[in-house]
């Protein structure tokens, strides 16, 4: 019967690996998901503080250009109750000096332009409109306009602050002070200002009004906006969807520079560098956690793979196997032990089944041939007393003699095998005896091939058959009957066939002669040869009945080729 193979599972040495990489693989992206967030964290923290750093260098520098301007305007407005001759002297020599300072004007309280120093620049007669006189900031005891274009001078259009102070002239009549002073350096000094790749600064009052933005030209073209809303702002950051706004107000007027920077350029991709960065070096640690698992547990899983294998040897050649102990961890040595320990034990008892098979099979044989014996025996003596009774002696003494040769090949010296040759003989002697008890109502004949006689048979094999081809078939027939008996050789057998003419048998009939118990009274002689033939040399050997009512009867005797020597049951 075929043992049903269990499906073999995954392999330790797969298992090991595949537990050590999937923890390692949990670790490190719980780690790489902390740094990230501790990175992303981290870089938030930079770009919020380079952009405050940004943004207070831009407060710092406006600052010192209004406190510059401050002072100036002091400087000016102190000069302006001098003779006329000394003040234009000195707004000359000072616009020499301060070539930012584009124009000096005074005004009466009525807004009307008195006087004008330019360096040199012709002032217009009258100019459409004076935007240097326009909405001022008070800074202080000044105060402070927009950035505009110089409006009051001939072909020169210079971007310009104006800063304004109330003085005392030389009648002793309050008048306002103007200066206009380039604002260009200031502006390009914000416009090189950046924060990342596309951050920038800007300069706005505390409404929210736009003072001074690098970009704008395009934004007093409607071509760009800024969205923030600033006013009522404290100082710090702001972030508003992808943008990072930094407020910082100037302590010496009321404008706030206001820094820009895009989380996507200052976060986002650095976080996306870092990233696959990470997933790199997660992709190496893996690959060596993969290579560094495979050969720890490679380690590991060997000597199991050696018992395991050695249990396989074991389950296809158990009788022969010889085990080797495995050597590793200490549970595999462990296991190892108690292996071999359990190869030993049952070798022993395989071993002792067999002995107690081979003596169960002699007791078995020994039963069958004794009730083979007295069965035969009790036929041929009845032949004998029956002669007697007919007043034979002279045909009963032959019978006797017959039936002494016939003990004398049965006995064979205790052997069980005898040499075809002597069972051909015996055969003959029974045939005799049976003949001078039917007084030749049948005839029998012999076709033996020579190179068989040497081969070995069990002893009594056809005596049997022939015994119950006279009883049963040939007694009941009117006719003659007849009794063939053949041997030759096959391939890889001896087949003898016992052949009668006689009132022949159902299939059914067959098949339950070499089904008989012993205990039944008659067709023991043909089961218990079958039996014997099968016990000596396999279920592939034995007796085989093929017959037909009205017919005859064939029974086929199948042994292997066996001679002298060549065989030897214990």
């Amino acid at each position: 019967m075929k043992k049903n193979k269990t499906k073999s599972g995954m392999s330790l040495s797969v298992m090991m690996t595949s537990v050590v990489v999937v923890l390692m693989l949990i670790l490190l992206l719980c780690v790489l998901l902390f740094f990230i967030r501790l990175y992303e964290s981290s870089i938030e923290q930079n770009t919020i503080t380079s952009s405050e750093q940004a943004t207070r260098q831009v407060v710092n520098t406006v600052e010192n250009y209004v406190e510059d301007m401050a002072e100036n305007m002091r400087l000016v407005a102190g000069h302006m109750g001098d003779e006329p001759a000394e003040r234009d002297e000195f707004l000359e020599n000072f616009m020499e000096v301060r070539p930012d300072v584009v124009a000096v004007m005074t005004y009466d309280t009525t807004g009307v332009l008195k006087e004008c120093w330019s360096n040199g620049h012709t002032r217009k007669g009258q100019p459409l409109e004076d935007l240097s006189y326009g909405e001022l900031e008070t800074v202080q005891d000044l105060q402070i306009s927009k950035p505009h274009v110089e409006s009051l001078l001939e072909d020169y259009y210079p971007w310009v602050v104006t800063i304004s102070k109330m003085v005392v002239n030389r009648e002793g009549r309050m008048e306002q002070a103007f200066m206009d002073i380039r604002f260009s350096g200031i502006a390009n000094y914000v416009d090189d200002v950046g924060i990342g790749q596309h951050g920038y600064c800007f300069i706005v009052d505390t409404e929210g009004n736009l003072i001074y933005h690098p970009q704008q030209q395009m934004i007093y073209a409607g071509l760009k906006e800024e969205t923030g809303e600033f006013a009522g702002l404290d100082d710090g950051f702001y972030m508003e969807s992808n943008v990072i706004y930094t407020v910082q107000t100037l302590t010496n007027c009321n404008w706030r520079v206001v820094g820009v920077s895009y989380v996507d350029e200052l976060i986002t991709t650095k976080v996306a560098h870092m990233v696959k960065i990470c997933m790199t070096l997660l992709l190496l640690v893996l690959v060596t956690a993969i290579l560094v698992g495979s050969f720890f547990s490679w380690m590991l899983a060997k000597p199991v793979k050696r018992l395991t294998g050695a249990m396989e040897e074991f389950e296809k050649n158990t009788e022969n196997f010889r085990f080797e102990p495995v050597e590793g961890a200490g549970e595999i040595t462990s296991l190892s032990a108690s292996f071999g320990h359990m190869v030993l034990r049952i070798q022993y008892l395989m071993e002792k089944v067999r002995q107690e098979e081979i003596s169960l099979r002699k007791t078995e044989l020994k039963a069958l041939q004794a009730q083979i014996n007295p069965h035969f025996l009790y036929n041929t003596l009845d032949s004998i007393a029956w002669m007697c009774e007919e007043e034979r002696p002279k045909e009963a003494v032959e019978m006797v003699n017959a039936l002494a040769r016939l003990f004398r090949i049965s006995i064979s010296k205790g052997h069980e095998l005898i040499p075809l040759e002597r069972e051909l003989e015996h055969a003959k002697s029974y045939l005799k005896i049976q003949n001078f008890r039917y007084k030749n109502q049948f005839t029998y004949e012999f076709d033996v091939e020579e190179s068989c006689l040497p081969y070995l048979c069990n002893k009594i094999t056809l005596q049997p058959m022939i015994e119950n081809a006279i009883y049963h078939g040939l007694n009941r027939m009117v006719d003659e009957g007849k009794i063939r008996i053949t041997v030759r050789e096959e391939e890889n057998a001896v087949v003898m066939t016992v052949e009668d003419n006689g009132v022949g048998m159902t299939e059914e009939t067959c098949q339950e002669i070499l089904c008989r118990e012993p205990g039944e009274r008659t067709g023991i002689g043909i089961k218990n040869v079958n039996d014997r033939i099968q016990i000596y040399f396999g279920e592939e050997y034995g007796i085989r009945i093929a017959s037909e009512p009205d017919v005859g009867t064939l029974v086929e005797i199948r042994i292997p080729k066996l001679r002298e020597g060549e065989y030897d049951i214990k």
